[in-house]
């Protein structure tokens, strides 16, 4: 019983790291608007992952870029709903 447990918390630990949001680096930012189809950065409006986003520049999905470049890509740094 104990084995299987361990095996459990261990698989657990693994996916709960795998599926986790991307740790976003102090140069980056999440830029709202300017990711084309397929290439947003983890969630967005009707899915929780990373390249499913279905519309370009949906405003609503995020790409990350570097820090204080996503007003001059006509993005923005919030979503908007």
């Amino acid at each position: 019983m104990n084995k299987q447990w361990i095996a459990a918390a261990a698989f657990t630990a693994v996916l709960g790291a795998t599926l986790a949001t991307p740790v976003l680096a102090a140069s980056q930012e999440k830029c709202y608007g300017v990711a084309k189809a397929g290439q947003n950065d983890c969630k967005g409006n009707n899915h929780s992952c990373a390249g499913q986003g279905t519309k370009d520049m949906d405003k609503g999905e995020f790409k990350l870029v570097p820090a204080g470049t996503c007003t001059k890509l006509g993005g923005s740094m919030t979503a908007a709903m």
